[in-house]
């Protein structure tokens, strides 16, 4: 096991696979499923008993479920710059969604890639920007008087996140190049297709093979080229696509990665890490055929908390409330937004068609994986990036909100040398993903590696020596339509759900255990006044552990 001699090894109070059933396979093949602001409360195995997910329950039946996996960042590039390098969003310098990450970061596919295997990313990646809104580190001193420093002294870091290297997801140059591809190796992806944005207008090299298969691959993207709507759908970001079935990027993404295993089966000696990137069911909705039918929003319980009585709710939701309330609101965007019932009904409906596609498409991955001989030596994973709100307080989407089903992630482990169903309760993050891979792998982590090999923890029944969970948020003002950039820090211990509005003046603090739908805010109720301080102590102590790790000094002589 890896574990940092930062995190003594404590007993768990959890039953661990007998050692028998989890034999060693040096250099495993690995395929990497990951869904694209999915709720773990949306899967059939985290306790869902309306969608239909039969394949990814599969997983869970055969695998290894963590039932408090958390994300390091509830938005985007952070947490997948997150999981591709076990370390922090204030360490690997991608605090919000606008900033890639820095070429000259090291990832988990480099060591893999290092280490003979080969490294192939088929969808999503989203490490770095998608359009043309410049954002860039500030370049002004951070006093107001004074003469300011020049522009290539005004940083501390002399380091360069703009350019042609980063322009590999820039949805304006792939319009103007659809054929351009990727520069490689990308971030230790040794090959790449990559498909940018979301729904139906999916960009990248899904253009390219969209035009190969229609001739007016325009006409059939977008709003303004949907069907009828004839269930009278009226929530925001919701449309009927023309895009057939077939021709929907979750197919695509499917397909690549199908044609990706069927190539690399030809060399079974040489293994392979294999990240399927789908871009469902992430908003705007707009599961195709079938999939928009499969769910009547009728059929769907209405957010508990939609309705309910907020004690001292944050300002934020109040906001949203309020813009909703007097026709301010800007809805058909990255902005979190308020909704009624109805509407949340209609977008849960339409997220379960899309998550239900996404299932059918794992189940042909599955099923190829059987088919090539492959299944016995690939641990499949699976997991998303970040929740959605998705009507709890009557909002949707994520920016700026640390709700239960924004920061809790699934993630299943499904290992052929480890058979049978478990499930664990070991608090893990998004920082865990890349020490866990590379322990399977055999390979010993890069120095800055904050996580800790969480399925070696749970196997050999030890507990990382973490009193919780850190959870970091930065926020752009256009990212969630309010006039200043704020901050955001929450500590999750399994039971409490601490947040801290930094610039604001204002605290959460919910017992998730008698309050599950985080109803009762209790950082001002003088009863849990010793609750209040023994969290904030145990969050500072961890805020302190995942501070920047590298470089870490040692004595040579």
């Amino acid at each position: 096991m890896i574990l940092s001699d930062t995190f003594p090894q404590q007993k768990l109070v959890i039953s661990a696979l007998p050692a028998e059933r989890y034999m060693s396979v040096k250099h495993p093949n690995f395929l990497f499923i990951i869904t694209d602001q999915h709720r773990a409360d949306h899967l059939g195995c985290y306790g869902n008993d309306i969608v239909k997910t039969p394949h990814m329950d599969s997983l869970s039946e055969k695998g290894l479920t963590f039932d408090k996996f958390y994300v390091a960042s509830p938005t985007c590039t952070p947490n997948r710059a997150t999981l591709a390098t076990g370390r922090m969003p204030s360490a690997t310098g991608v605090t919000t969604n606008g900033f890639p990450l820095p070429l000259d970061t090291v990832t988990l596919m480099d060591l893999l890639a290092s280490a003979g295997y080969r490294t192939a990313l088929m969808g999503k990646a989203h490490l770095q920007y998608m359009t043309d809104r410049t954002v860039r580190p500030e370049t002004f001193a951070v006093t107001t008087s004074g003469e300011a420093p020049p522009e290539n002294l005004s940083q501390a870091l002399r380091r360069r996140i703009d350019g042609k290297e980063y322009q590999n997801e820039l949805r304006s140059v792939w319009d103007k190049n659809p054929k351009r591809g990727v520069a490689l190796p990308y971030y230790g992806f040794q090959e790449a297709k990559i498909a940018l944005f979301h729904g139906d207008r999916v960009g990248g090299d899904y253009s390219t093979w969209l035009s190969e298969r229609h001739s007016d691959p325009d006409a059939l993207r977008g709003p303004e080229n949907s069907l009828s709507n004839t269930k009278n759908i009226r929530a925001p970001q919701a449309w009927q696509t023309r895009v057939p079935e077939e021709l929907y990027p979750t197919t695509w993404v499917t397909e690549l990665t199908i044609d990706c295993l069927e190539r690399y089966a030809k060399d079974p000696d040489k293994p392979f890490f294999i990240q399927c990137g789908y871009t469902d069911p992430h908003h705007p909705f707009t599961p195709p055929g079938k999939y928009w039918d499969m769910y009547d929003p009728n059929d769907i319980p209405v957010p508990v908390s939609l309705g309910a009585q907020h004690t001292d709710p944050p300002p934020f939701i109040r906001h949203l409330k309020t813009m909703l309330e007097d026709g301010t609101a800007i809805r058909d965007y990255v902005h979190p937004y308020a909704v009624d019932e109805v509407e949340a009904q209609q977008s849960i409906a339409l997220t379960y068609g899309m998550t239900t596609m996404v299932d059918d498409g794992i189940g042909r991955l599955l099923a190829k994986l059987d088919d090539l001989g492959l299944s016995e030596n690939t641990v499949v994973i699976y997991t998303s990036d970040h929740g959605d709100v998705m009507g709890d307080h009557g909002v949707m989407l994520k920016h700026g909100l640390h709700t239960e089903g924004v920061i809790r992630m699934p993630f299943i482990w499904t290992d052929p040398q480890a058979k049978g169903g478990m499930r664990t309760d070991l608090l893990s993050s998004a920082i865990d993903f890349t020490p866990s891979i590379l322990g399977r792998a055999g390979l010993q982590p890069f120095s800055g590696v904050q996580g800790v090999d969480i399925v070696s923890a749970v196997r050999n029944s030890f507990k990382p020596d973490r009193a919780g969970i850190i959870i970091e948020a930065d926020e752009l003002p256009e990212n969630v339509n309010v006039e200043k950039f704020f901050r955001v820090r929450s500590f999750v211990d399994g039971r409490w759900r601490m947040t801290l509005w930094v610039d604001d003046d204002f605290g959460e603090m919910y017992d998730r255990k008698n309050d599950p739908h985080e109803l009762d805010n209790l950082w001002n109720n003088t009863q849990h006044k010793e609750t209040k301080s023994r969290l904030l102590e145990q969050m500072l102590k961890e805020q302190y552990r995942y501070s920047e790790l590298m470089p870490r000094p040692i004595y040579m002589g």
